[in-house]
């Protein structure tokens, strides 16, 4: 039988959107991914499934759950006492590893980084920024955290104590920024705007309100 005329009467794995020669580590995972189709443990809808779930991903989760805790007190203490049943709250599965949220206030300013590898909160934040992988931030981070906030442009009065939480597998952080002064009179989905994925890793604040953005 010609190569043209062969057909195939099983599901294939999506293909990637990646231009040029795979890795060996993309090419492994589509080698896996073809054989968990072929020996029927997943199906091609399902891959596409997930792959679609985690493209959604996206800071704009993380920024809706900031947001109701900022404007309902007793969500916030829901969320710091337990992150994963306060998001599915808001319909967000964060799903496998334990999160735990922690705050800033007037006295500690919180950092997120993962020493070992990436480790993250993508249900909440969707993907991890470059730096946040490199080997530079993810020692620094610990060694000298208001040198690296100040890189980002971010100072931390030197009375305030700056806690860096180091991810796992098993357990990711997300940082519940302060709420900025003058943002009393505003509702969830224009507090969610002050919120930025930097802000919820603890590299950042969140930003201010100006009249421009809530005109």
């Amino acid at each position: 039988m010609s190569e043209a005329s062969h057909t195939h009467d099983h599901d294939h794995a999506p293909p990637t959107d990646e231009a040029g020669p795979l890795s060996y580590y993309q090419r492994l995972e589509l080698a896996v991914r073809e054989l968990l189709i072929e020996k029927g443990v997943l199906t091609a809808d399902e891959v596409r499934a997930g792959i679609e779930d985690m493209d959604g991903r996206s800071p704009e989760r993380g920024a809706l759950v900031v947001a109701r805790a900022w404007s309902d007190p007793d969500f916030k203490e829901r969320l710091l006492a337990d992150g994963p049943a306060a998001c599915a709250e808001l319909g967000i599965d964060v799903s496998p590893a334990r999160l735990a949220v922690v705050e800033n206030t007037d006295d500690v300013h919180n950092v997120i980084v993962c020493t070992l590898c990436s480790c993250y909160p993508r249900p909440l934040l969707g993907l991890p920024p470059s730096w946040y992988k490199s080997s530079s931030y993810r020692a620094r981070a610990v060694r000298e955290p208001r040198a690296v906030l100040g890189e980002f442009g971010t100072v931390i009065p030197e009375d305030v104590a700056i806690r860096v939480h180091d991810s796992t597998a098993e357990l990711r952080y997300m940082v519940l920024p302060q709420r900025p002064p003058g943002t009393e009179e505003l509702d969830s989905d224009a507090l969610a705007e002050l919120v930025t994925r930097d802000s919820m890793i603890g590299v950042t604040t969140a930003l201010a309100p100006t009249a421009e953005r809530h005109a």
